[in-house]
């Protein structure tokens, strides 16, 4: 994925996100009477403004692309004439402020449903939750996992994909559960009732990898170590490989799969290695010497050469859902429920300090994953764009000056007092907010690039 194609993914997405945010608070505060003078989606600089209506509201699209806003009239705002005074927000019951200001979150989880809705009607696929190797000296080897289980069911909840294993498991991880009970069929056809116990883990434990913390792995085929594709100048290329060619030993070692060639490689930078290849019938003698990149913190080998995969075998891997309509609406509400509520609760574990605060992701990794599932088609992107919709509606109903959840807090208050709070106290409320904001930006910034140091 370039970077170009990364950044368009992304620019899109917060385009999509925002507008429909923004709609929100228009859409209501149109039915309320209230007078809009402005649309804007980004900060900045516009580059693009049109007036439009009966009010002549500005449309404007601006430079930075990092969020949006309606400004509506408001004698905090500026001068309002008298004949218009019925039309400006701060005059509204508190009632319609309330309800202009959560339409904006609604609006985002209106479109997770929506999202979701498309992708159960057409079909949403995923990997088997067939187990691989599990790891000796693990809680899954403890439990009684075995190499090519089949997860049927986690808890009361029927489990078809290994992403719904992995997020039910990490809900119960969260929670620290002690008895979690999982359903698997063996090999062999016999179903049996497992449990797990996720008591012992940590903050530090429930990362990006946190499955393989517990030794268990999806199942990986057996690839056979032919050559599919070599990359223009790689390592690979340089030393004569072409793709078809069958890897048959390196140094002397017999090669049975393409885990073996990936192995060898990876721990060999910049070591010169015998390749035994076969092609068109003749057996070859190659030297490569794999390029030295760096990982994490450590340094591997990189031959610039992808393997021939059957199509077949990863199709029977997979499995592919879909919905009638009606039912389909009805699982998108649910699944808008499940993330959002699960999104609040990683969000409560970190304040607590049950779930790490690396977890927390900023632009840049957001930008990543917008162009990673960009490149995996559009049934993944739309995947993302209700994630990341559900997230924000989460985020904008927080408690916090300056975000949607500040000014609602601001209007329960008044409803319960009967009065509005001091220009004073909201004044300080949006300072501290936008400390807390600042602080929360320059976090998440921080482990963006701390990812991207590491990888």
């Amino acid at each position: 994925m370039t970077v170009l194609s990364t950044i368009f993914a992304f620019v899109i997405a917060l385009g999509l996100l925002i507008t429909f945010h923004e709609l929100g608070h228009y859409l209501v505060a149109r039915w309320c009477g209230v007078k809009v003078l402005r649309f804007s989606l980004g900060f900045g600089q516009p580059f693009f403004r049109k007036c439009l209506g009966k009010d002549q509201t500005e449309w404007v699209v601006a430079a930075i692309p990092l969020g949006g806003y309606v400004k509506m009239l408001d004698e905090h705002e500026g001068p309002v004439p008298p004949a218009e005074l019925p039309r400006a927000f701060n005059r509204q019951p508190v009632s319609r402020r309330f309800a202009i200001v959560v339409a904006g979150p609604v609006a985002n989880f209106l479109l997770a449903v929506l999202l979701y809705w498309l992708l159960f009607i057409f079909g949403v696929s995923g990997v088997k939750p067939i187990l691989g190797e599990i790891e000796s000296s693990t809680l899954a080897a403890s439990a009684g996992f075995r190499n090519g289980d089949v997860i049927t069911g986690i808890g009361d909840q029927a489990i078809t994909t290994w992403q719904e294993a992995r997020l039910l498991l990490l809900d119960n991880a969260v929670d620290k559960n002690a008895d979690v009970r999982v359903s698997v069929t063996g090999e062999s056809g016999i179903s049996r009732q497992l449990r797990l116990d996720l008591s012992g883990l940590g903050a530090e434990d429930l990362e990006s990898d946190f499955l393989s913390k517990l030794g268990l792995s999806a199942y990986q085929p057996v690839i056979v170590p032919v050559i599919d594709q070599v990359m223009a100048g790689g390592a690979a290329d340089l030393a004569g490989f072409k793709s078809g060619d069958k890897i048959l030993a390196i140094d002397g070692k017999e090669i049975i799969s393409w885990e073996d060639v990936v192995a060898i490689i990876r721990s060999n930078p910049n070591h010169t290695l015998r390749f035994e290849v076969w092609r068109d019938g003749v057996e070859l003698d190659l030297s490569l010497q794999p390029e030295a990149v760096t990982e994490g913190h450590i340094e591997i080998g990189k031959a610039g050469v992808t393997p021939k995969i059957e199509h077949a075998v990863l199709e029977a891997l997979m499995v592919k859902t879909s919905y009638p309509p009606v039912t389909a609406l009805a699982r998108a509400v649910n699944k808008t429920w499940e993330m959002s509520y699960f999104t609040l609760r990683m969000l409560g574990k970190m304040i607590t300090g049950d779930v790490s605060l690396k977890n927390i992701s900023g632009p840049i990794t957001i930008a990543n994953y917008a162009g990673q599932s960009a490149k995996m088609g559009l049934t993944a992107y739309l995947g993302f764009l209700a994630l990341i919709s559900i997230s924000l509606g989460v985020l904008n109903l927080l408690p916090i000056p300056v975000l949607d959840g500040g000014y609602l807090m601001y209007y329960l208050i008044e409803a319960a007092r009967g009065v509005p709070l001091s220009e004073k106290i909201m004044q300080i409320g949006h300072q501290i907010g936008m400390i807390l904001l600042v602080t929360l930006m320059i976090f998440a910034i921080h482990n963006d690039l701390l990812r991207l140091v590491s990888e």
